[in-house]
């Protein structure tokens, strides 16, 4: 059996939506300390749907399978569509990680979150900050 499903291999090496949106509307970094793995997502909303979305992403191919594949499952989805996508949602459309790889999507999920808080900060949005991960005190930085 792979170690990586063909789904995984297709977004490495075929990654949708890289880049950068210089006006974005929302925009997300987190990192990973203890593996090096970085990971950028842009946002464009317009009337809450996300029109745009793209990333950027340091790391291991899992990293960046996890963030194509989540890119491409928020693309013209609402914010509260992308609010509801977890890292579990993003490793099954993958076809599965390896254990040690799952943080991967757990970094795609958090980078699309804090994505999302940075355009309510940026307007002025109130939310429950409970809905975003605090990433100075996750267990994955620490």
């Amino acid at each position: 059996m792979a170690l990586y499903s063909e789904v995984v291999m297709d977004h490495f090496m075929h990654p949708r939506n890289v880049g950068i949106i210089e006006d974005a509307d929302g925009v997300g970094e987190v990192c990973n300390a203890k593996c090096g793995d970085i990971m950028k997502i842009y946002l464009k909303i317009e009337n809450d749907i996300i029109v745009d979305v793209k990333f950027e992403t340091f790391g291991c191919g899992s990293a960046i399978a996890s963030s194509s594949m989540a890119t491409e499952m928020i693309k013209g989805k609402s914010i509260s569509e992308a609010m509801a996508l977890t890292n579990k949602a993003v490793a099954e459309a993958l076809d599965g990680l390896p254990a040690h790889k799952l943080h991967c999507s757990v970094l795609a999920e958090e980078a699309i979150k804090n994505a999302l808080k940075d355009y309510y900060d940026r307007n002025g949005i109130p939310y429950d900050k409970s809905m975003f991960p605090d990433c100075e005190h996750c267990a994955h930085c620490e």
